[in-house]
C-alpha cells in the first residue's frame, strides 16, 4: 500500500465485516482506517483527512443516519451508507441526511468498489498515488505492470505493459510511435500499431472508436481518463 493512496474510513460494529472490507480495499490500492462506532470515527476524523466514509446505518449509540446528518453540518466528505436488505426507509433517510450513495447488505465487495470509484469520480477526487494510473474502471500499476478492471486482473503481454507504462507516465499527452519504439527498446515502430490495437481490444468497449487509448493525428497515441 502506498502512503499517498486515497484514505477511506469504514464505520461498522461488525468486526468480521469491518476487517474483511479493510483488507479488500487495501488490496485495491486504498489506505483504510476502521471504527466500530461513531465516537471512534469522530476521533479518527479529527486527526486524519479522509476521502470517503463507508457508514453502516445500524450502529450502537448513534445511527449512521444521525452521524451523517451531523457530519454534513461541517463536512462534505463523501459517504456511502450500508443498509439492511429491504430497509427502504433507511435508504431514504440516509440520502436525505446527505449520503452520496447506499448499498444493501449483503453485497459483493466488487459492487462496493465500483460505487466507491463512481462517487469519488463524481465529486472530483482522484488517486494521488503516482504508481497507479487510472482510466475509467481500469487501473495500471506502474510498479508491477499489472492491469485491473475493478478488482479483476486483465491479462496483458510484456510488450503491451511497456507501451501502457509509457503512455500512463505521459497521461494526457500524445506520445509518438517513434518515441514509444525507442523507449520500449525491443518493439519496432510497425509493431507499435499492432500492440495498440491489441490493447484497445482489452480496454475499450468499441476498439474502433476508442475512448481511453486514442490516436492524435500526426502526434501519436495518448491515454485519457
Amino acid at each position: 500500500m502506498n502512503n499517498n493512496s486515497l484514505h477511506l474510513l469504514v464505520i461498522d460494529d461488525d468486526t468480521r465485516l469491518r476487517n474483511l472490507l479493510a483488507r479488500f480495499l487495501e488490496e485495491n490500492s486504498f489506505k483504510v482506517s476502521v471504527a466500530k462506532d461513531t465516537t471512534e470515527a469522530r476521533n479518527l476524523i479529527d486527526v486524519n483527512k479522509f476521502d470517503l466514509l463507508i457508514v453502516d446505518v445500524m450502529l450502537p449509540g448513534e445511527t449512521g443516519v444521525e452521524f451523517t446528518t451531523k457530519l454534513r453540518q461541517s463536512s462534505h466528505i463523501p459517504v456511502i451508507m450500508l443498509t439492511a436488505r429491504g430497509e427502504f426507509e433507511d435508504r431514504i433517510k440516509g440520502l436525505e441526511a446527505g449520503a452520496d450513495d447506499y448499498l444493501q447488505k449483503p453485497f459483493e465487495p466488487k459492487e462496493l468498489l465500483l460505487r466507491i470509484n463512481n462517487v469519488l469520480k463524481r465529486v472530483g477526487v482522484t488517486s494521488s498515488d503516482p504508481n497507479i494510473c487510472r482510466f475509467g474502471d481500469f487501473s495500471f500499476n506502474l510498479i508491477d505492470s499489472r492491469l485491473k478492471k475493478g478488482e479483476n486482473f486483465v491479462h496483458i503481454t510484456d510488450s503491451e505493459a511497456k507501451i501502457l507504462a509509457i503512455l500512463c507516465k505521459e497521461k494526457g499527452k500524445a506520445v509518438s510511435r517513434e518515441k514509444l519504439s525507442a523507449l520500449c527498446g525491443d518493439i519496432d515502430e510497425r509493431s507499435i500499431d499492432v500492440q495498440i490495437t491489441r490493447l484497445r481490444r482489452k480496454i475499450e468497449i468499441n476498439p474502433k472508436q476508442p475512448h481511453y487509448l486514442q490516436t492524435v493525428r500526426n502526434q501519436g497515441y495518448v491515454i485519457y481518463e
